[in-house]
């Protein structure tokens, strides 16, 4: 049975939902009036429901938060600085995705439990279609700034709760998240929660034009604002364009303001601003600089196109047996046919499929990803095939297209195609045959072009043996299927390592070291999660190392702990490393190893003497 608060608050939405054309004012912002209406109407929710949001399931927040690392990476700071100033008044913060899914949050632990109680918390699903009006919802739908405070909120679950939420936009104006600060507890006037969404606005745009210069960073960059101070700090407008002047990139507040005084968003830089007066401001100092033909002066400094540094790491050339994969793979692919990418957990099929998209013919066309065994039985034709608008109980009121449908004219990539449900395996290979896909509710199919890399770390044919995988659809991926070999079995650890390492430490632009002992301990690990694993056991050691070298100590306790003792000290040189790895890689035996560098034995042993290589057993070296 509700408490008397609830069924007050179920009452009255009701009442002025039901009796909107007869009521002189609503009693709640119009904003806050047409999503209740939403919620009732179109979504057909339950004001009075007292359950909890949907949370995502741990593979699937995976998924969505890989999918998103760079925007959460970017924002990862302006998160943290947020919460710091609203922690006190005990705010919990949290960044969403484009579809209200809960990327990252911030909260202190004295207030953790609760909050996770009352949904906010990682994972959770903020849509006006699941949960109806609330703040991650309406800036969803508004595309604005919003207070939804306490009886505010659509649903009775909510209504203790005050949520301040901003959108964040990226350079092409399309939706990559909301920034949200919400307590369980505050002053029941709206007034009360001015400050607070207008601090969560400010670190919003401060995420957005932070992703806006790292996605510019090749083209030129105006940064401009009304007063001189704020044009480096804290920028109001932000254009890109490249080098004939066409208009790339712009952040919200640019695009409102060119939309207001042009009418459009201009297509070329010199219908915003004089390309004489453009070409006199330097990036040296900031300059006063005028609207073309507006009155108005703005202060801008012009950043040039940033060229990319050349990294000096050691040689990143592929494995020979993967290179090769990947030359025959090409051409297979560009033959408009599947290809089957089959490996062990962790050994990088995503990363192979990405290579092989962006060598391919395709390479200019979207890349689309989806995890067949991190997506719920329940969700995944929804996801792939898309649906119409009203397809389904707590469907968007506008439809979704379905990844296939956004992978057209490039590569959909399914990994895990095992998991897929049989019945969708029929209708994948329909589309794979037809090249046409119909989404849910639609009575007419739309044509797509896509060509298809499928991967597995399953035995597809015990599983067509067993009835779960169409045998006709297993012949059809099998033609060209690729098996990519494990890490400890690969001929280009060293080089994987460094290049891993660069990507790992201060995002790629200046790599840490890595001292010998690490890196030895590094090259004879098993690995048993192969690269995914190596990848983390890289991100925890730069974590944690305080110098600019990754120290033996650095590295988890679980991969030291193969190694008996640390190596003694030796030569760090890179010839050194090469043969090392070549003997751990053909288990110290020297005739594969040789062979293998492109040397005889006798040549081996000698170099194995001067690099100080202390060899498990010298009888090894007679065999």
């Amino acid at each position: 049975m509700l408490a008397a608060n609830s069924r007050e608050h179920v009452d009255c939405v009701s009442r002025v939902v039901r009796n909107a054309d007869r009521l002189p004012q609503a009693p709640v912002p119009s904003l806050i009036f047409d999503s209740w209406r939403r919620s009732m109407e179109q979504h057909h929710l339950d004001p009075g429901s007292l359950q909890g949001p949907r949370i995502l399931s741990e593979p699937l927040l995976k998924e969505c938060r890989e999918r998103a690392e760079l925007f959460m990476r970017i924002a990862s700071e302006e998160v943290g600085q947020l919460h710091h100033r609203v922690r006190h008044a005990d705010y919990c913060v949290m960044l969403t995705d484009a579809q209200g899914q809960t990327l990252d949050h911030r909260v202190d632990s004295r207030i953790r439990n609760d909050c996770r109680k009352a949904g906010l918390y990682l994972g959770t699903c903020w849509s006006e279609a699941e949960e109806g009006t609330c703040g991650v919802a309406t800036v969803l739908t508004s595309k604005a700034a919003v207070t939804v405070h306490k009886r505010d909120h659509f649903r009775a679950a909510f209504i203790d709760l005050t949520c301040s939420a901003a959108p964040i936009f990226d350079p092409q104006g399309n939706l990559l998240g909301v920034m949200d600060a919400s307590a369980l507890q505050s002053p029941d006037d709206r007034r009360s929660q001015h400050l607070v969404r207008q601090m969560v606005a400010q670190s919003a745009q401060a995420i957005e034009n932070a992703f806006f210069m790292h996605s510019a960073r090749q083209h030129w960059v105006l940064q401009a604002h009304s007063t001189p101070g704020y044009v480096d700090s804290q920028p109001d407008l932000l254009l890109a364009w490249d080098q004939d002047g066409r208009l790339l990139a712009l952040n919200s507040k640019a695009r409102q303001a060119l939309r207001r005084r042009f009418g459009q968003v201009p297509a070329h830089i010199g219908e915003v601003f004089d390309l004489d007066a453009l070409r006199a401001v330097t990036d040296q100092r900031t300059q006063q600089l005028n609207w073309l033909g507006e009155p108005g002066a703005l202060h801008v400094r012009v950043n040039p196109p940033q060229r990319p540094r050349p990294r000096t790491a050691p040689s990143t050339q592929l494995d020979p047996r993967v290179e090769e994969h990947l030359r025959l793979a090409v051409r297979v692919k560009d033959r408009n046919l599947p290809v089957l990418v089959q490996g062990e957990t962790g050994a990088g099929k995503e990363v192979f499929a990405r290579q092989l998209h962006e060598r391919s013919a395709r390479r200019q066309g979207p890349f689309v990803a989806v995890n067949c065994a991190a997506i719920p039985e329940n969700l995944i034709e929804s996801e792939l095939f898309g649906y119409v608008a009203g397809a389904f109980t707590g469907a968007s009121s506008k439809g979704m297209p379905g990844l296939l449908v956004q992978a057209d004219g490039g590569t959909l990539f399914l990994d895990e195609i095992g998991d897929m449900p049989l019945a969708l395996q029929t209708r994948l290979l329909r589309v794979m045959a037809e090249g046409e896909v119909a989404p849910l509710g639609a009575a007419k199919t739309r044509t797509v072009d896509i060509q298809v890399i499928c991967a597995s770390h399953r035995d597809l044919a015990a599983l067509v043996s067993e009835g779960r995988f169409r045998e006709d659809l297993y012949f059809r991926l099998g033609c060209a299927r690729v098996s990519l070999p494990p890490l400890r079995d690969r001929t280009d650890k060293l080089a994987l390592i460094h290049r891993l390492l660069a990507q790992e430490s201060h995002g790629g632009a200046v790599s840490l070291g890595i001292s010998q002992a690490a890196l030895e301990v590094l090259l004879s690990y098993g690995w048993p999660g192969n690269v995914r694993q190596l990848r983390h056991v890289l991100a925890y050691a730069c974590a944690v190392c305080d110098g600019d070298t990754l120290q033996l100590a650095d590295l988890p306790v679980e991969v030291r702990g193969e190694q008996v003792a640390a190596p003694a000290e030796q030569s760090a040189s890179p010839e050194r490393q090469v043969v090392l790895d070549a003997l751990i890689r053909h288990r110290w035996k020297p005739s594969p190893t040789a062979q293998a560098l492109g040397i005889s034995r006798a040549t081996l042993y000698r170099r194995v003497n001067q690099l100080g290589i202390d060899m498990p057993g010298k009888a090894s070296l007679t065999q």
